[in-house]
């Protein structure tokens, strides 16, 4: 916690504190709560106009602020003035020529003009896909030939700015400051995006970088000191300013007046027949019983070298069920993150030795096992038909990341730091034609009885995760040249997938790229998810449901997008008669994607298994999904929905099983599932719906 009083907070506003509905709501109440003489000035700096935040605070979406900064960083506006200050404006019209800068930028190719509703005097504004770092350098050492003192911004993958040099958030920031005599040391920002680093490298600023930042904000930050939240938009910002002591603690999503669901645009209709509401008191005990039984099958997969994929003592495995008596990299990974919330001893020394015998049975080339037998400590580096897991080392990669952000154990990062190289180098020869993706061989990741492959959207999704990760984990370590190539990869990764599997008949830069069959399949139309999979010869249209849950949960897929995602599985019933099943629809006999090895062991018939079956663990990532999304008593209700599932049990009650039926619901697979246990726990605790926040009325 900060020891310097913060008199000034200035925030970003789209996905920082706007996003989720709900956790706006409890911005503007905990902001509004604060004493007068406690309040510091709150000043919006966003890349909307001024008029447009003003419209948000007139329409009750955020309090009202003392100052707008708006046109990234053009304007400055007191409240209560209601016209900007001109003597900022003379500050920041010095070697300006907007005409001039016009002319220069539209000889760019590729690049066209946004709305004229986001231009202004001194901000010209532009659409440039995948602008390359030459491309930016160009277009500002033609702009500095022509004697105009310019300043550009590249955001999201897409938004050009070009400012005058003296503007920007950080400078119109600056400018601010010292013209109400406030040191910046006295200063706390937020923000989510790269045209938002200008703030955070001001000299003595206090930082707040919210989850959900995309990586091109902690490329520009990876050597400025800023406190990461692991909260989304506006609860990340207020984790922050609870961190510089602004606030005393987090307000509560149980306690915070929300209207309701209704108050979402175009969604109410979407959830007729749904049982809305708070939870009575029989729910809410309910719910505390389940939360101790995740408990009780979470530890029964506490094994001296890391967590098991299942209850040893509860499963007879025969066969090819023996791999079961492991530690399964993608179970364990997915396990570790589930429970860092966690602060039971043997819970995280469970963790890190799991971290450390997969990373310690990596092959000398990187590759991570699939997982290692608990009765020998041999590792397996294929699964079925011999096939290499390559989502186990990318799991492991985002698990280690988990971990040490949470513990800041950064010797267990030192001492694992080659081997964590040596895995990324592994995966990265999986990209063999340079493009950002993965190539994934025919059932070589968690759907191994499953025929997807070559660039299959869980994969890539992981793999943008990974390079997320990685590359703050070299900031950590002090290496802020390579942290900041891996987190520029990572951008690229990142809108390869969404221009690829989020297929549209709307032009873009894919469209000028060397023509590929799955570049841009224009007959499907404009999609409503992130398809499952891209061949260079075909693709498969279905819906990944869990590949969509993990895009927005992992920061790849934008709020709006994830919205429209959440319609369609919602509408098509993937939560139906327990969320969640994995896929839509399912791959039925006769069908071009059917293969005829779907009837080993009947595992992948349909509505079976990988084949549309119902994952409790998924079901867990689904109701944060839905949190996330800003609908709140939604996804309580699932909740309680997945807690009576995870009741059923083929044996007897509480058994957490491995998956369900897609039709019937019945309980199959092994019992005391880590995976089942921990994704309950972890959706528990970011909903509040764990014993610590639930009370009885």
């Amino acid at each position: 916690m900060s020891t310097e009083s913060i008199r000034l907070f200035c925030s970003d506003i789209d996905n920082t504190l706007l996003g989720n509905s709900e956790s706006a709501r409890r911005f503007a109440t905990a902001w509004k709560s604060l004493s007068a003489e406690k309040r510091p000035l709150l000043v919006y700096n966003s890349g909307r106009l001024v008029a447009d935040m003003q419209q948000l605070v007139a329409d009750g979406k955020l309090p009202a602020p003392d100052y707008y900064i708006g046109g990234v960083g053009t304007r400055i506006q007191q409240t209560r003035a209601k016209k900007s200050m001109e003597e900022f404006s003379a500050h920041i019209r010095h070697g300006w020529d907007l005409s001039r800068a016009i002319e220069i930028v539209a000889r760019t190719p590729g690049i066209r003009p946004q709305p004229a509703d986001f231009q202004e005097e001194f901000k010209s504004s532009w659409y440039l896909d995948s602008a390359t770092p030459e491309t930016l350098r160009s277009i500002d050492q033609h702009l500095s030939a022509a004697g105009i003192e310019a300043c550009i911004v590249y955001s999201s993958n897409r938004d050009l700015d070009i400012l005058p040099r003296r503007a920007t958030k950080g400078g119109a920031l600056q400018w601010l400051a010292g013209h109400l005599a406030i040191p910046l040391a006295q200063v706390a920002v937020a923000g989510d995006t790269g045209n938002d680093s200008s703030m955070f490298r001001l000299p003595g600023i206090k930082g707040i970088i919210v989850e959900n930042a995309l990586p091109e904000l902690f490329e520009a930050t990876v050597d400025v000191p800023a406190y990461c939240s692991r909260l989304v938009m506006a609860d990340g910002v207020l984790d922050g300013l609870r961190h510089y002591g602004v606030i005393a603690e987090l307000p509560s999503s149980q306690t915070t007046p929300q209207p309701g669901h209704e108050t979402t645009p175009g969604f109410r209709m979407l959830f007729t027949g749904t049982r809305l509401g708070s939870l009575d008191n029989s729910e809410k005990d309910f719910l505390k019983t389940a939360y101790e039984k995740a408990l009780i099958a979470l530890r029964k997969n506490i094994t001296p070298i890391g967590f098991s994929a299942c209850s040893l003592e509860d499963n007879t495995v025969t066969g090819t069920d023996a791999n079961y008596r492991s530690v399964w990299a993608r179970d364990g990974a997915i396990t570790v993150i589930n429970t860092l919330d966690l602060d039971d001893a043997d819970i995280r020394e469970c963790q890190r030795r799991t971290l450390d015998t997969l990373l310690n049975a990596a092959s000398p080339t990187g590759q991570i096992p699939a997982n290692v037998r608990i009765d020998d400590g041999i590792p397996d580096y294929s699964g079925v038909g011999s096939i290499c897991s390559i989502d186990s080392g990318l799991w492991v990669i985002i698990a280690f990341y988990n971990f040490v952000t949470t513990t800041g154990d950064h010797d267990f990062l030192r001492h694992h730091a080659e081997r964590l190289q040596l895995a990324m180098n592994w995966l990265s020869a999986h990209d063999s034609n340079n493009d950002g993706l993965l190539e994934i061989p025919e059932a070589g990741d968690w759907t191994d009885l499953f025929g997807r492959s070559y660039n299959v959207l869980y994969d890539e999704v992981l793999w943008y995760r990974a390079n997320v990760c990685y590359g703050r984990m070299l900031e950590f370590l002090g290496d802020y040249e390579r942290a900041t190539d891996y987190l520029r990869w990572s951008q690229n990764i990142r809108g390869r997938v969404l221009d690829l599997f989020w297929p549209s008949t709307a032009p873009s830069a894919a469209d000028k790229a060397p023509n590929r069959f799955a570049s841009r399949q224009f007959g499907m139309g404009d999609t409503q998810y992130l398809i499952a999979e891209i061949t260079p010869f075909a693709f498969n249209w279905r819906c990944d449901v869990y590949a969509n849950i993990l895009a927005y949960l992992m920061n790849l897929l934008d709020a709006d997008r994830a919205r429209t995602a959440f319609r369609f599985m919602w509408g098509v019933g993937v939560n139906e008669p327990h969320p969640g099943a994995n896929l839509y629809p399912v791959v039925q006999a006769g069908d071009p994607d059917w293969r005829a090895y779907y009837t080993v062991n009947l595992l992948n018939l349909p509505h079976h298994y990988h084949n549309g079956g119902i994952w409790p663990f998924i079901g867990g990532m689904w109701v944060r999904f839905i949190h996330r999304l800003g609908f709140h008593e939604v996804a309580c209700r699932e909740l309680v929905r997945l807690a009576k599932l995870n009741q059923l049990g083929r044996d007897q009650e509480w058994e957490f099983n491995e998956w369900a039926h897609g039709q019937t619901g019945r309980p199959m697979g092994k019992a005391y599932q880590a995976w089942s246990a921990a994704c309950f726990i972890r959706a528990c605790q970011e909903i509040e719906a764990d014993p610590a926040h639930l009370t009885n009325d």
